[in-house]
C-alpha cells in the first residue's frame, strides 16, 4: 500500500459503503485520514462507523436510499451544508 496518500482535511462520500467495494473504499480512505460519510440503505453502515472509529477514523453514517431524490439531497447536505 502506498503510504504517500494523505486525505487529511478531506471529506469523502461513499454510497453503498456498508459492504463490498464500498466498505473497502470507506476503510481505505479513513486509514489515509479522510473524514468518511457513508450513505447506504443497509443499517450495516452503523457497524462500519464502529469499525472505522475503532481505528481512530472519523466517520458518519446516513441511511440513504439512492433511488429517493430527497434522501440523496439530505446525504449531500450532510457532506456540504451549502449544497
Amino acid at each position: 500500500m502506498n503510504q504517500g496518500f494523505n486525505f487529511a482535511s478531506k471529506t469523502i462520500l461513499v454510497t453503498g459503503g456498508s459492504s463490498g467495494i464500498g466498505r473497502a473504499t470507506a476503510i481505505l480512505f479513513a486509514r489515509h485520514g479522510a473524514k468518511v460519510v457513508i450513505g447506504d440503505i443497509d443499517l450495516a453502515g452503523e457497524r462500519m462507523v464502529e469499525a472505522i472509529e475503532g481505528e481512530k477514523g472519523e466517520v458518519i453514517f446516513v441511511r440513504t436510499d439512492v433511488r429517493d431524490r430527497g434522501q440523496v439531497q439530505n446525504l449531500v447536505a450532510t457532506v456540504s451544508p451549502t449544497a
